[in-house]
């Protein structure tokens, strides 16, 4: 199929967060694994809430990113389950899943993600929706392209469109010696999660100090540290920087949806990288994608839950909105 050179390979849109249903603060989760390969365990939540209408197909997987535990997505998953089947799986290596010493590459993880898609029961109702947070939006595209017409619309939030050399100006192993966190925000757990509260204290609750706590594990000497193990940190690290994202999104035929947070990055450069990997996605005779831009940093699942979900519900729609 050709496409017309003239057109744009990012429409813009904005998510209308008006069309989001209110977050369902009596929906609990329940955690499930499931085989991944021959000897790992990936664990995902499955949500399951009050409200009645519309709790239909397409369901939706979320997928965390880079050292996030699946409850990161809660905001998003309260507002989404009573709407739609919703499931959150913990990566590889992360959260509540095995930590195997292999198997960190793109391609095994987003296997894993096709693994909790059919596992979990969302593929029985027809295609499902698929939405990344950073590095879990990498992995998000290729599970999109893995399950071809299975899946019904791919969203990509704040990451998997970006070269991380170019829109960082760093290599891995810079990024790697820049994760320690300084020594008194690990100090208690107290510390620690008033460091997170800081980020943006308005939006801090109890889901967010849920997240917070799933992310670290408290010594018997009372200091936290990262849950993530080492070897898992770094093989995701090189996962990351060697990720091609314009390859990614040109093998993905459902439609595709961005979300980008100026305030994590350069934006010109990160933008200019969103426009580079959507020309892909033109050149191979894919419609174009759609973008939205909003000011605050990388977490957008815990700054605009609305709008995200009102970008999951409308995913397989393709059209701006």
């Amino acid at each position: 199929m050709a496409t017309d050179p003239g057109v744009d390979p990012v429409q813009a849109w904005t998510p209308d967060a008006a069309l989001s249903p209110p977050p369902d603060q009596t929906a609990e989760p329940e955690g499930f694994l499931v085989a991944a390969g021959e000897d790992v365990r990936v664990h995902f939540l499955e949500w399951r809430g009050t409200l009645t209408a519309a709790a239909a197909a397409p369901g939706v997987l979320l997928l965390p990113g880079f050292l996030a535990p699946a409850w990161s997505w809660t905001p998003v998953a309260r507002r989404l389950a009573g709407w739609r089947r919703t499931v959150v799986a913990d990566l590889r290596g992360q959260g509540l899943s095995d930590a195997p010493f292999d198997g960190y590459g793109v391609p095994s993880l987003a296997a894993d993600a096709v693994a909790v898609a059919e596992g979990s029961g969302l593929l029985d109702a027809g295609p499902v929706v698929l939405a990344g947070h950073g590095f879990g939006a990498a992995v998000a595209a290729v599970a999109a392209s893995l399950l071809g017409d299975r899946c019904a619309g791919l969203v990509l939030v704040d990451g998997g469109w970006e070269r991380l050399e170019e829109t960082t100006g760093a290599d891995v192993d810079d990024f790697l010696r820049g994760l320690d966190e300084p020594p008194e925000v690990l100090r208690s757990m107290a510390a620690y999660l008033g460091d997170r509260r800081g980020f943006d204290p308005g939006t801090w609750d109890a889901d967010q100090e849920q997240a917070a706590r799933d992310a670290v594990v408290e010594t018997a000497a009372g200091h936290v540290v990262r849950a993530v193990r080492p070897h898992v940190v770094e093989a995701i690290a090189r996962a990351m920087f060697e990720f091609e994202p314009a390859e990614a999104l040109a093998a993905v035929a459902a439609p595709v949806s961005v979300l980008v947070a100026l305030g994590s990055g350069d934006a010109a450069l990160r933008v200019g990288e969103l426009r580079r990997s959507a020309s892909a996605r033109t050149r191979a005779g894919l419609p174009p994608l759609r973008g939205a831009t909003f000011p605050e940093g990388h977490n957008l699942p815990r700054y605009r839950p609305a709008e995200l979900t009102a970008a999951i519900l409308a995913a397989h729609e393709g059209g701006a909105s």
